[in-house]
């Protein structure tokens, strides 16, 4: 079996980024992010990528962070509502959007992972989401086609994993992660905690070594990305 355990992010992306390529990357808000190896992105300097995601991130943290440098070309999203620099780049049409509902997104993704082509799904019928695509009837309903999505690369972030890539994720913290560690044709996982092998219970496995081609042991800052917090009562 192949070492897949490496020091740091950047020597987890050596060989593998191009400009042009697919990025999924995992994550719901700030929550569940792969902070390091987006910065290594960053560092990389790949240019004009297109990136799979649920949101872009906020100003200066996350995927904001690869907004700044101009590296991303094209974003295929559901929410993107908290970034200033992807509404002026959008709005300046200088960054491409392919918008999705938030379930159709995940479908598409998890579609990719599986090896399904296409999809149909009755959400998004009679919209903005269903203009240039195939519809169908089934039993009286109409139904839109969705496709399947896969990427060149996924980065995902877990809570624990062990060096043959078996991930375990914590939470809601899970959210995207698993499907798009499925859909890469390559995949790296950061991980909060280094597990030795055989430690994880296999039913408590969330994705598969199987899975991952490269781990990395990460740190995080874990921004919140809305705190709200109750007013104290007076005495």
């Amino acid at each position: 079996m192949a070492d897949k355990l490496l020091p740091d992010a950047q020597s987890a992306l050596a060989g593998l980024t191009f400009d042009g390529m697919v990025v999924m990357s995992g994550g719901f808000g700030l929550c569940g992010i792969p902070e390091n190896l987006i910065l290594a992105l960053r560092e990389s300097g790949v240019k004009g990528i297109t990136v799979i995601s649920n949101n872009a991130g906020v100003d200066g943290f996350g995927l904001g962070l690869l907004l700044e440098t101009r590296q991303i070309a094209k974003m295929v999203s559901s929410y993107v509502g908290e970034n200033k620099e992807f509404e002026r780049q959008y709005l300046s049409g200088e960054l491409q959007l392919e918008f999705n509902p938030q379930g159709t997104l995940a479908e598409r993704i998890r579609a990719g992972g599986a090896g399904i082509a296409g999809f149909y799904t009755k959400t998004g019928v009679g919209t903005l989401v269903a203009e240039g695509k195939e519809t169908r009837s089934f039993h009286g309903e109409d139904y839109v086609l969705e496709t399947g999505l896969v990427a060149d690369l996924s980065i995902v972030k877990a809570w624990k994993g062990d060096a043959e890539g078996n991930l375990v994720y914590r939470k809601t913290a899970r959210n995207f992660n698993p499907m798009m560690a499925t859909a890469g044709k390559i995949c790296i996982a950061e991980v909060e905690e280094i597990v030795p092998v055989g430690a994880l219970d296999p039913d408590q496995i969330h994705t598969p070594g199987i899975f991952v081609d490269r781990i990395v042991k990460g740190s995080f800052e874990k921004r919140i990305e809305q705190r709200t917090v109750r007013k104290r009562e007076a005495a």
